[in-house]
């Protein structure tokens, strides 16, 4: 079963899958990264461009701390763009012997999300709001690019880098992944198609049903007949955060 809380680190989320069935599960895109303690281990998940698709094992648990868009490269220390599409263990990034120490301590507590929430805010201790968070925020407003650049004082090439290294990927890209989100929330929600489209800033429903499937890999309506919309974490493929 799948749940979420919101995190008491700023605009993050905490969520937990238990005892998952055996099958096969869709991570959409969502502009974020992920901590992850996958069955002890801690491993990173990096921003996604497209569905990520993992097959599940029988019994297996995960939890999880899904960060705001741009805040990953704080708390890691790498920009996201080097982690695009990658899921990696915590000790390939950080100190293997101090990455060790964290896991045996996640691994032990009670609410293992709270560790989780401690590792990202001991890395976050007086840095303020991700810097980039506006670009984001504009961006998914429905803003173009040119505009969000000259709102921030950038140059569309000076932008475009500061996104790949904030959120992984460039303006354009991070704007269709978060206008696609949006969609889906409100299609959870009951709002019909064509609805949708129009407050979501689609041309029209054809339109969202193009990008949905982009994105996605799977229509609009297979993703709320699956729950695919309403899970926005980042899992990771099984048996790979054993190689940490």
């Amino acid at each position: 079963m799948y749940r979420e809380r919101r995190s008491l680190v700023d605009g993050a989320v905490v969520w937990t899958h238990g005892a998952v069935p055996e099958g096969h599960g869709r991570v959409l895109p969502d502009g974020c990264m992920d901590l992850l303690l996958w069955d002890g281990a801690l491993v990173v998940a990096g921003p996604d461009t497209r569905a990520h698709l993992f097959p599940r094992e029988a019994g297996s648990r995960m939890t999880g701390l899904r960060l705001a868009p741009g805040t990953g490269p704080l708390v890691f220390g790498v920009p996201a763009h080097e982690l695009r599409d990658r899921r990696v263990p915590l000790g390939d990034l950080w100190p293997a012997a101090a990455v060790r120490v964290l896991e045996e301590r996640a691994g032990e507590a009670p609410q293992q999300g709270r560790v989780l929430e401690g590792i990202a805010a001991g890395r976050l201790t007086g840095r303020g709001p991700s810097p980039n968070g506006r670009a984001a925020e504009l961006l998914a407003r429905g803003r173009s690019v040119a505009a969000v650049a000259g709102e921030l004082g950038l140059s569309e090439r000076q932008l475009h880098r500061r996104c790949l290294d904030a959120f992984g990927y460039g303006p354009k890209t991070l704007a269709r992944v978060l206008r696609m989100q949006d969609a889906l929330r409100l299609s959870a929600g009951g709002m019909p198609p064509a609805e949708v489209a129009a407050v979501s800033g689609y041309a029209d429903q054809a339109h969202l049903s193009r990008e949905v499937k982009a994105l996605a890999g799977v229509t609009l309506t297979e993703l709320l007949t699956q729950g695919s919309g309403a899970n926005r974490s980042t899992p990771l493929p099984s048996g790979s955060a054993t190689t940490a």
